[in-house]
């Protein structure tokens, strides 16, 4: 089971900052992330969102390429696989990004919006949805990083080891 965290920050970069430390652990095999989003509150208190997955384009590509191998094999069927393959792939393609646009995958996007609209302006959050990791090493590699949860489907002994943790090695 997934666990959900979501990180304030006292500014507007250091969540993308966190976030790119756990790309790298993540490609360490440190901590493995179903989906990560950075929310930040411009001064003027407008949220911008960036996605960590675009699940259009993820859509899009597997479906265009499934598409190109069933069209090819239809054209075959009627001796001309090359426009078989062509017609099938724009299919898919089409079929896979109307999918990616339909489907939530990971964090609920309407969860991240009335989350982020609590931020104070000019600050950020880090949403995660965390599949499993190594919290210990995980912790020491984001020691400084000054987070806040703010929500969380930890337990409350969890929360407070992580934010005691996070203290202090930010020394607060």
């Amino acid at each position: 089971m997934s666990e959900f965290i979501v990180l304030a920050f006292n500014d507007t970069t250091l969540a993308d900052e966190t976030l790119s430390k756990l790309n790298r652990m993540q490609k360490e095999y440190l901590v493995d992330l179903e989906d990560a989003v950075v929310a930040i509150r411009d001064p003027e208190g407008k949220v911008h969102l960036k996605q960590s997955v675009n699940l259009v384009g993820v859509s899009a590509a597997s479906s265009g390429l499934s598409g190109a191998l069933w069209g090819g094999l239809i054209g075959l069927l009627f001796l001309n696989p090359l426009a078989g393959m062509a017609v099938g792939g724009a299919v898919g393609a089409g079929s896979g990004a109307l999918a990616g646009r339909l489907i939530d995958y990971g964090i609920d996007d309407i969860l991240i919006k009335e989350i982020a609209n609590t931020v104070t302006p000019g600050t950020s959050a880090l949403f995660l949805l965390v599949r499993k990791g190594q919290p210990d090493k995980v912790l020491a590699e984001l020691s400084g990083i000054n987070a806040k949860i703010i929500r969380s489907s930890l337990t409350p002994d969890q929360e407070t080891q992580i934010e005691a943790a996070l203290r202090a090695a930010s020394g607060a």
